[in-house]
């Protein structure tokens, strides 16, 4: 026989609640978790979600505190709970689901009762002992969830998209390596799936790193934008209930405390409204998506075969890919960084439709958009770092393959155009073509050059560019 479960009562506008006595959240975090059972993954799943909104609330305390409408006491309180909160602490109670109504209300209100319950105890007080120090009156002072909840979001966004910046660069590296490695081996350039002209597999490889590094500056450029942020705009811009100075000061303290460049919006109610900064970082995250797809689809028609393929680079075998067929591996590292894409491209449309959707002086649908953004930054880190660490650093070239399909390819000939003419080129590709013979054998059965020549003109420094 279980013993009853001790409880707190708790009332709000619509009556009293029970709460279990030891939690931390309160009676609107309760009807959250009540009114939204959707997707059953709670807010604390974004860890910089939570350590941003205790940030923020320290900031505020601190800026209250300096403003002389907040007690040093409770300030130091609150400062404190947000400070073991972005240790790690008590994230176990960030507990509303990450798709909610109320434009982010229940995750501000869950942040409040959290924090007010943990400053309590601080203080010798129980939890729930309000009169104390109110979620709302002392933890919220100043503020409105049409300030915390953007800001919260932008400052969460620029932790994860710096260690994206960061994974990026590392598969970069690796890919680096690659370019370096695979710098002498002469392979077969394809246009369209067709052969086209000779190239490095150092070259083809280089393309892959040059992507990712501009792909490092575009998302630089765009965490830019969500630096700017509209604390002190509370409800809709306008700043009611906040002091004169209240917006400096806690962005102030919110630099000094984060480290990041934020700068207060010029106009507090266009930022409160406007959702483009979520968009343009979307748009840049769904870029890096498309183009690591597209490497990945690279990777895996490179690696095709080992002999129905072609078979010009050997991926790291990573696990048994079939159930019936025996000896069968599977490029499974590309296409979990495919599937990724995938949703990134996915989470880019929902971001668009939600940012539309907002109407006059607020946009009710950030939460969604939170969700699909930490969702496309912390998958796409994730698949970077796999991707390099699982693949990239393991593949090797099938040299001997790659040499004997530029030698026996008709695109050489392309090369030849200069010293042969283009009608006596298409002639030696064609009777190549009809008969399997090798152009190389064929222009120096027709006389067209000697010895000597054809293989100045078909050396690979010349054929490549000399790279």
């Amino acid at each position: 026989m279980s013993l009853p479960t001790l409880c707190r009562t708790e009332t709000d506008l619509l009556g009293p609640r029970d709460i279990p006595a030891e939690t931390y959240f309160g009676i609107h975090t309760l009807r959250a978790v009540e009114n939204f059972p959707i997707t059953g993954t709670p807010i604390s799943i974004y860890p910089d979600l939570i350590r941003a909104l205790a940030v923020i609330k320290q900031a505020a305390a601190l800026a209250n505190a300096e403003l002389g409408l907040l007690s040093a006491q409770r300030a130091e309180a609150i400062a404190m709970a947000c400070r073991e909160i972005r240790e790690g602490r008590l994230h176990e109670f960030f507990v509303v689901d990450v798709i909610q109504g109320g434009a982010g209300t229940s995750t501000n209100m869950n942040a409040n009762e959290v924090i007010a319950n943990r400053a309590l105890e601080l203080m010798g007080y129980p939890k729930g002992d309000y009169k104390a120090l109110h979620p709302n009156e002392h933890v919220n002072l100043s503020q409105s969830t049409n300030d915390v909840y953007p800001t919260a979001l932008k400052i969460a966004a620029y932790a994860g998209v710096m260690r994206l910046i960061d994974a990026m660069a590392h598969l970069r590296h690796a890919f680096e390596e690659k370019v370096v490695e695979f710098r002498e081996i002469i392979k077969m350039g394809r246009t369209q799936l067709q052969d086209a002209v000779p190239m490095t597999l150092g070259q083809e490889f280089s393309t892959y790193a040059v992507m990712l590094g501009e792909d490092e500056q575009r998302l630089r450029e765009a965490t830019s934008l969500i630096c700017e942020i509209n604390m002190g705009a509370t409800a809709i811009g306008t700043g009611l209930n906040a002091p004169p100075g209240y917006a400096a000061c806690v962005c102030r303290h919110l630099v000094e405390l984060t480290g990041i460049p934020l700068q207060t919006a010029v106009n507090l109610v266009e930022a409160t409204q406007d959702c483009g900064s979520f968009v343009q970082l979307s748009g840049v995250l769904k870029r890096v998506a498309v183009k690591l797809s597209k490497t990945c689809n690279d990777l895996r028609l490179l690696s095709s075969g080992p002999r129905a393929g072609f078979n010009e680079i050997n991926l790291p075998p990573m696990q048994a890919g079939s159930s019936i067929m025996p000896g069968k591996v599977n490029p499974v590292i590309p296409e979990v960084v495919n599937q990724v894409a995938f949703e990134v491209i996915g989470n880019d449309m929902t971001i668009s439709f939600a940012a539309e959707a907002g109407q006059l002086q607020l946009n009710a649908f950030e939460p969604v958009i939170a969700h699909s953004l930490f969702k496309s930054v912390n998958h796409l880190e994730a698949a970077c770092r796999v991707l390099a660490d699982r693949c990239v650093t393991g593949i090797t070239a099938n040299a001997a393959r790659l040499r004997g399909m530029v030698e026996n390819s008709i695109g050489i000939v392309t090369a030849l155009n200069p010293h042969i003419g283009y009608v006596n080129a298409t002639t030696i590709a064609k009777e190549a073509l009809e008969t399997g013979a090798s152009v190389y054998d064929l222009v120096i059965k027709r006389g067209l050059l000697d010895k000597a020549r054809l293989d100045e003109i078909l050396a690979p420094a010349a054929l490549t560019g000399g790279t």
